[in-house]
């Protein structure tokens, strides 16, 4: 799947599930602001930030690990953290069998993203969610 095909296939009609990674409370950074946006269209929002307890009306987890054992498994896994975080959030998603990574405009670490690849997950990196979704929308 190419990446055009794996962005149609990612944001798709809602609604849809989206674990945010880096989920900020701060409604001034896009890691919040972009998030609030995607939940305004119906998409639900799980926010991943051991920092926050809550945000966006919605439970903040741990990690992924703990947010699949609370019985969520999103359709995607949204990514708002530097690039040398995304090999550990790479493994964990290939341990939980979780398939759609979508890490934000700015991020990039092309190991971890032929990682990922290799192991069956579908990547978008270096685009920003928002974006694509009003583009999709909006044609």
């Amino acid at each position: 799947m190419n990446e055009s095909e794996s962005i149609r296939t990612m944001l798709g009609m809602p609604p849809r599930t989206i674990a945010v990674v880096g989920l900020s409370e701060d409604a001034a950074k896009p890691s919040h602001y972009v998030p609030a946006y995607l939940q305004q269209q119906g998409y639900r929002i799980l926010p991943v930030n051991p920092s926050v307890e809550t945000v966006l009306g919605e439970k903040s987890y741990a990690s992924l690990t703990e947010l699949v054992a609370a019985g969520h498994r999103p359709d995607v896994v949204n990514v708002f953290r530097l690039p040398k975080f995304i090999p550990d959030i790479v493994d964990e998603m290939l341990r939980l069998g979780l398939e759609n990574l979508w890490v934000q405009l700015g991020i990039v670490n092309a190991e971890a993203a032929a990682r990922a690849e290799a192991g069956g997950i579908h990547v978008v990196m270096d685009r920003c969610i928002m974006v694509e979704y009003r583009r999709l929308v909006m044609g």
